[in-house]
């Protein structure tokens, strides 16, 4: 990969401007259209007709210049004629028989479509941008002893460079030199530091914590793990829904058949059934008006407007109405652990101290020696010391030494303290202690650190990065649906196994990176069809976009936040439940509309090849079928069922 491969379009600040001031200019253009139409009729209704047909003129060409450049375009470039095309001989034939405002409105309803469509589309540059900006550009380049910043796509396998504390590893490689902790979140989720020591693997995006370590590359720039996670977030999100195709070819064929019967209309009834020349055209005329499919538009997208704005009081973001509507259809959910069925921070939850000694004491000695790390356990055993011994002072110890990857020593009062991993206390001792405690704790998925004064160990503390109080709660909620749950984690199995079993899920899978993840979720989603997928971190972004739904929690990393179609905004899981509930609703009221639209259009086409409907009446039937339609998606703006819900008392949340 060349180094300007690497820049990515979504990336570009420029491509990022335009794609928003095309938005905006759609969104100003449909609300001058909505404006011009208001003022038409205004002026119509007081008999300035001139007046009128120019407001008209005007809301005509504002509004639809944006959809008729496009229409014209495809359809140059397709050589086929879509709905665009449809909706600007719809409204020009409505203007030709003097129906201005309903042409108009036609209009109006288009732009508004074409404004959310842009605004859709940048979701997806966002992200990406997102991504790229936590890629490291240079990196400390070691060559015969010297040191040179050079850019990362410069970099060749078998290059050595330095990675400083608080750097992130600018690209994949192994530790040729020194030992360190290293913040893997941005890979495996993992909120526990992992110490690494030479001839371990490094992953690009991750953050060195402590000590300094010279790294041998051993992938070029373009495949790291990094760069294959930014790669899988674009191809999923290239792919289109099976919903998404369907729409289009069903656009191609409405758009035929209506102007294939509008041009027929035109001529045939003259000469078959004796029409005069102005009965036909005017019959023809209506045809068309009757035939566009503003109430069919008006079925969605009203409906999903107001589910959406429905869910957003109650937390819940969704991005879009394809993503509510494929909520309901949902057969199985994977759960991301850390952050998302978890806390994501480690907590205190086991200390067993050696018999004899005075708990309080041995506690604040250690807290005291871990004040001086900023290591997520040592802070962990802090918080929890301090709140049982309520905010006691801290000691200092008479010394301190960090020694990086294993743990950290400190002399009190003469004593050595050693507090870190049972490689530093000494394995055997570790493994003795309390008739072996420690490998109870560590199957219970906890991680153990322990404590010795002068080569005796005089304490153990477990600690976990625990299940939320309200996961078990939305777990069995979704499998009494009849949904399928499943955990996908970068812990170990033990972790994994322990926090499955915690948390309620059916099935659980352990060692997952990003990669790993992904092809899961595709195997899901051959077994069961719709998948959702729940995350909160950069290395479930891929997940994310290639389930069906990519369900985000609100407190998750802004790349997890960017690339989900659904975000609970306060973590909360039992909302899953209440989306799909939501969802249900929705696409009752939808599958009512159409169905009701339809219904309309084809009773208004019939009556017209009757000769029994006259132009107003036909505008009355497909307006006020309009207007209906839209009263009865507002009716998902209701908030009652949805607090019940919350409250635990709609004994109809279950039912289908």
């Amino acid at each position: 990969m060349n180094p300007e491969a690497k820049v990515l379009p979504a990336a570009q600040p420029k491509s990022l401007f335009l794609e928003k001031v095309k938005q905006q200019w759609e969104l100003i253009a449909a609300a001058t259209s909505g404006l011009l139409i208001l003022l038409g009729w205004i002026l119509d209704k007081n008999e300035w007709s001139t007046p009128s047909v120019i407001t008209f003129l005007l809301a005509f060409i504002i509004g639809g210049f944006a959809k008729a450049k496009e229409g014209i375009s495809e359809t140059i470039a397709n050589k086929e004629l879509n709905v665009e095309m449809l909706m600007i001989f719809a409204a020009t034939g409505s203007a030709i028989i003097g129906y201005w405002i309903e042409g108009a409105i036609l209009i109006f309803i288009f732009a508004m479509s074409g404004a959310l469509e842009t605004y859709t589309k940048n979701k997806s540059h966002k992200e990406i941008s997102a991504l790229m900006e936590l890629q490291p550009e240079e990196a400390l380049k070691i060559t015969n002893g010297m040191e040179q910043v050079v850019h990362v796509s410069s970099l060749q396998i078998g290059d050595f460079i330095l990675v400083k504390p608080g750097e992130r590893v600018p690209s994949d490689g192994k530790i040729a030199k020194g030992q360190t902790s290293l913040d893997e979140a941005a890979i495996t989720g993992e909120s526990i530091p992992v110490s690494k020591g030479v001839d371990e693997e490094v992953f690009a995006g991750t953050v060195n914590l402590n000590g300094a370590v010279t790294v041998e590359i051993t992938k070029p720039s373009s495949e790291t793990l990094f760069q294959k996670i930014i790669q899988l977030v674009q191809s999923a999100q290239s792919e289109k829904s099976p919903s998404q195709l369907f729409i289009e070819k069903f656009e191609g064929s409405y758009v035929k058949i209506v102007l294939v019967v509008v041009g027929l209309m035109m001529f045939l009834p003259h000469y078959l059934l004796g029409w005069s020349w102005t009965e036909t055209f005017y019959r023809a005329m209506i045809l068309l008006v009757v035939a566009s499919p503003c109430a069919l538009v008006a079925s969605i997208m009203p409906a999903s407007l107001s589910a959406i704005s429905n869910g957003a009081r109650h937390g819940i973001l969704f991005k879009g109405g394809v993503h509510l509507e494929n909520l309901s259809h949902l057969k199985a959910i994977a759960f991301d652990k850390t952050g998302t069925l978890t806390k994501g921070k480690p907590e205190v939850t086991d200390v067993l101290v050696l018999d004899g000694l005075a708990v309080d004491d041995v506690l604040l000695r250690t807290a005291s020696i871990e004040n001086h790390s900023n290591h997520p356990l040592a802070q962990a055993i802090v918080k929890y010391v301090k709140a049982k011994l309520d905010d006691h002072p801290l000691l200092y110890p008479d010394s301190l030494e960090d020694v990086s990857g294993w743990g950290v020593k400190a002399q009190f009062d003469g004593d050595e303290w050693k507090i870190g991993k049972a490689a530093f206390v000494g394995h055997s001792a570790a493994e003795a202690f309390k008739n072996g405690a420690s490998k109870q704790l560590a199957s219970e998925g906890k991680t153990v650190v322990f404590v010795q004064k002068n080569d005796e160990i005089v304490a153990i503390i477990g600690l976990k990065d625990v299940v939320r109080q309200e996961t078990k709660n939305a777990i069995d909620q979704l499998k009494t649906r009849g949904i399928y749950t499943i955990m996908l984690t970068g812990d170990s199995e033990n972790t994994a196994q322990a926090i499955a079993k915690e948390s309620h899920v059916n099935d659980y899978l352990s060692e997952c990176l990003p990669e790993k993840k992904v092809e899961h979720l595709k195997d899901l989603k051959k077994r069961f069809g719709n998948v959702a997928m729940v995350g909160d971190g950069i290395n479930d972004a891929p997940a994310l976009a290639t389930a069906n739904v990519g369900i985000a929690m609100g407190e998750g990393s802004d790349v997890a936040l960017e690339t989900a179609d659904v975000v609970l905004m306060k973590n909360d899981l039992p909302r899953i439940a209440e989306a799909i509930h939501l969802s249900e609703r929705m696409n009752r009221i939808i599958k009512q509309n159409i169905v009701f639209s339809i219904s309309v259009i084809m009773l208004l086409i019939a009556s017209n090849f009757l000769q029994i409907l006259d132009l107003p009446y036909g505008v009355i039937g497909h307006e006020g079928s309009t207007i209906l339609v839209i009263l009865n998606s507002l009716r998902l703006l209701n908030q009652h069922e949805c607090s019940q819900i919350l409250k635990g008392r709609n004994p109809g949340l279950f039912v289908t």
